[in-house]
């Protein structure tokens, strides 16, 4: 009996599987921190996402909007002066609602994912318990762990970088330590006006809650955030 041969020729891709996008029905877990560096955000840069409007708006030095294409240099550079806009602060919606904007790690993911799309979290611990905020993630950090949200609050501690100084004229390294910020609501007062609400937001709305985990999805922006941000994810 005679055997037949039969060659297979198998065709094995190379390309890497695009990173998983957000959880859109099904919440993930993570955890939070704060920071406020005044650097200009990540996701300011061109080319780091698809968007259907603009990138997010930075600020000159006197906190004036940039019309540049965003192509100024970070105010944590040396000679820098693009920094974080003072109205990209946290605010309440109400009592239990409240808006921002955060630093972001998601798992399995990248800024092409994650820049500039929004975030529902819902604290699952310390004060806020059961309190919802939707962040709009407009920076990340190579500090940042896995599901991470680093909330910008005046008054949060600057972490790695610190343009407060040079546009506020902050102590070296910020307002209160370096990670974590200040720690009482009367700091606040010697804040410049433009912060005083954000950093006030930190010991009312967020009751002074210390890195509370969350739960989170992928939500739609609000308006009253890209209002503010100038950006908005396709």
């Amino acid at each position: 009996m005679r055997l037949r041969v039969v060659t297979v020729i198998v065709k094995v891709s190379l390309r890497s599987s695009p990173p998983a996008p957000w959880l859109k029905d099904h919440p993930g877990r993570g955890m939070t921190t704060r920071y406020w560096d005044r650097c200009k955000a990540s996701c300011a840069w061109p080319g780091k996402a698809a968007l259907t409007q603009g990138l997010v708006q930075t600020c000159d030095q006197n906190v004036n909007p940039l019309d540049d294409g965003r192509a100024t240099t970070s105010g944590c550079e040396p000679g820098g002066g693009a920094f974080m806009c003072s109205n990209q602060s946290p605010w309440a919606e109400s009592e239990d609602l409240a808006y921002g904007w955060a630093a972001v790690n998601i798992a399995g993911s990248n800024e092409g994912h994650w820049c500039c799309a929004c975030s529902e979290l819902t604290f699952t611990s310390g004060p806020v318990n059961g309190k919802t905020m939707i962040v709009q993630a407009t920076n990340t950090g190579g500090d940042l762990g896995n599901n991470h949200f680093n909330i910008a609050m005046p008054g949060g501690g600057v972490g790695m970088f610190n343009a407060c100084t040079t546009q506020y004229g902050a102590p070296p390294h910020g307002w209160g330590q370096q990670y974590g910020g200040i720690s009482s609501r009367t700091e606040c007062e010697g804040f410049p006006e433009a912060l005083k609400d954000g950093c006030y937001w930190r010991f009312d709305w967020f009751v002074g809650a210390d890195n509370p985990d969350v739960s989170f999805k992928q939500v739609a922006c609000p308006a009253a955030i890209t209002a503010k941000s100038k950006t908005v994810e396709t």
